[in-house]
């Protein structure tokens, strides 16, 4: 009954949201009136601006009563001694589920498809990111177990992009790097984070601050090298055809 209640309240939810969105439903009003568009384009704009608002404030509140705690929850009992074996795997999964939910993935790989005319199919895209995000979060998962320093996974994975480049399809490096924005979305930032939080609070010898932080920075990465290794084969594809 009391997590109903905390759901229920949205004042403060929906203040913040609508602090957030008020300037940017004025300003495309605004030029929207300048640019004369349409009436059905303004009204459309108002429709929008509602059911954003709207859906940010269910969804942002669900994060906060529901996926927040749960994530520390379980990043708790995972940071066990007994069930610490199984922070990577676990992470990997959730990282996979997680991933398959975003909006904004999906987004992307419709965004893609239609500016390259089916050239590069969605479920390329939507597969490369899931996949990437997955590896990124056991990874970081296993770099809390083992205590590794994050630059160990940033610095040679930046290099490995950059070596990556020159054989990679020009099409696939700038989605590559828009990628790394989108998967590190609302879903993966509050649930994957509070896991692990949770777990590097429960663990002995690492540090929240230290551990539990730097995952996203992680998750951002793995996904544009995912993406990248996408764009080789498709290079490779291209040359044999051709």
């Amino acid at each position: 009954m009391s997590l109903l209640l905390d759901f229920i309240d949205l004042r403060g939810t929906a203040r913040d949201v609508l602090l957030g969105l008020a300037p940017l439903a004025a300003i495309g009003l605004i030029f929207g009136l300048r640019a004369k568009l349409p009436r059905e384009r303004l009204l459309a704009l108002a429709r929008g601006a509602v059911l954003v608002f709207a859906g940010l404030v269910l969804f942002l509140q669900g994060v906060k009563t529901g996926f927040l705690p749960t994530g520390e929850l379980l990043g708790k009992a995972l940071g066990t001694p007994e069930r610490a074996v199984w922070l990577a795997p676990v992470g990997f999964a959730l990282g996979l589920a997680v991933t398959v939910a975003e909006p904004a993935v999906r987004i992307l790989g419709d965004q893609v498809e239609r500016a390259t005319r089916g050239s590069i199919r969605r479920k390329v895209i939507i597969a490369a990111l899931c996949l990437g995000v997955a590896l990124a979060v056991g990874l970081g998962m296993g770099r809390m177990l083992l205590g590794l320093p994050i630059h160990f996974i940033t610095v040679p994975g930046y290099l490995l992009a950059l070596v990556m480049l020159p054989f990679c399809d020009r099409v696939f490096a700038p989605i590559a790097f828009d990628s790394s924005t989108v998967a590190t979305g609302p879903l993966v930032v509050s649930f994957i984070s509070a896991v692990a939080l949770g777990a590097a609070e429960a663990m002995d010898h690492t540090d929240p601050l230290l551990d539990g932080f730097g995952l996203v920075a992680v998750v951002a990465l793995v996904p544009v090298l995912c993406v990248m290794a996408a764009g080789v084969v498709h290079t490779l594809k291209t040359r044999r055809t051709s």
